[in-house]
């Protein structure tokens, strides 16, 4: 009896760091018994220096060595290039996508008519409110184009799937989703406090850039003078974290964030826009009052007064004062309960395997 073939699947990612690279750990590391794994990356400041070791040991790395993460027209062609003398010597049968600028390039770079494609945006770029009105609607006619080529469009959030549609109709939802039991294992040693509702300590984790709005957590921070922040990360946009009780840790190890936000009650996250925050689910799984604003992806996770909480600039005052150990015993429960049900990576994987057969 002649063995079947296993299909072999090329993960093409710009930014192989912060969530997507969490993302991609946990979807490489649960398919790649069934699948030959190849990864075509770059590296970023936030690339781990050892990534390798947080992948199964028959994943196969290929360094894209000209791809950067803002538009370079010179770099950018020689990166089309390189991916394309990749697609040619691995001979993939699957090619994911991840992140708007292998998302362009790849599609161009492959024939989706010959070889199965999806593309994963982890937060659209047209949806960046850094960007001005018109280099977001050039991101959105990049966008465009890029969906007239033969690919299923794969948004990790209803949101990001709703925003999909509008581009193309070759479009499906695979919520990002989190290896529990990775996570078991990983806090099984962490101690679970009760909430000092008079001595709260407040958290969020990520790039201190404008996406995440660092603005409005100096802000939350600023009106609660007697409380302790902790900003878990670094970024270029730092100096706009000014309130005296905000504490800026650096960039940590992921086993150190995850003991960091442990020993916070209440994780926020101020985000303008989103695609589906690891992060929020990080926090959600480890029993943290999550409290969030209203934009794709956290509002896709959070439902209001349910397992979190959706925050504006008028509102959030009033949404900390009211807290209690009532209304967190309830919100905490149900929030690592929709991780369990929702958002857990074998669901996730289990998605994404239909996908690769096609």
């Amino acid at each position: 009896m002649i063995e079947e073939k296993r299909k072999k699947v090329l993960h093409i990612v710009e930014a192989f760091a912060g969530g997507i690279f969490s993302i991609l750990v946990d979807l490489v590391n649960s398919t790649c018994d069934e699948f030959d794994i190849v990864i075509a990356y770059s590296k970023r400041v936030q690339t781990p220096e050892n990534f390798k070791s947080y992948f199964a040991p028959n994943v196969k790395f290929i360094e894209v060595k000209n791809f950067t993460r803002s538009i370079s027209f010179k770099k950018d062609i020689k990166a089309f290039f390189e991916i394309r003398k990749i697609i040619k010597e691995e001979k993939p049968d699957v090619i994911h996508l991840h992140s708007s600028k292998a998302g362009f390039l790849g599609r161009f770079a492959a024939n989706g008519k010959k070889i199965r494609m999806l593309y994963n945006p982890h937060g659209f770029s047209f949806l960046m409110q850094d960007s001005s009105k018109l280099k977001r609607k050039i991101y959105w006619i990049i966008e465009k184009i890029g969906a007239m080529r033969k690919c299923t469009i794969v948004g990790c959030s209803q949101g990001e799937y709703e925003e999909a549609l509008k581009l193309s109709k070759n479009s499906i939802c695979i919520n990002n989703g989190l290896n529990v039991e990775k996570l078991q294992n990983e806090t099984k040693d962490f101690k679970r406090k009760d909430i000092d509702f008079n001595n709260l300590k407040i958290c969020t984790s990520g790039r201190i850039g404008y996406q995440k709005n660092p603005k409005l957590f100096n802000k939350i921070a600023e009106n609660f003078p007697e409380l302790k922040f902790t900003w878990i990360g670094d970024g270029d946009l730092r100096e706009e974290l000014t309130s005296k009780n905000i504490n800026i840790t650096g960039w940590k190890t992921r086993s150190e964030v995850l003991e960091l936000v442990n020993e916070n009650d209440i994780f926020v996250l101020t985000s303008l826009w989103e695609g589906l925050p690891v992060s929020l689910l990080e926090a959600m799984y480890l029993g943290k009052i999550c409290i969030v604003t209203d934009c794709i992806g956290n509002r896709d996770v959070i439902k209001d007064g349910e397992n979190g909480f959706i925050i504006n600039e008028e509102n959030y005052k009033n949404v900390i004062q009211n807290l209690n150990n009532t209304v967190c015993q309830k919100v905490s429960k149900k929030a690592k309960q929709d991780i369990l049900d929702k958002f857990n990576v074998k669901k996730m994987a289990e998605e994404y395997r239909r996908e690769y057969y096609g």
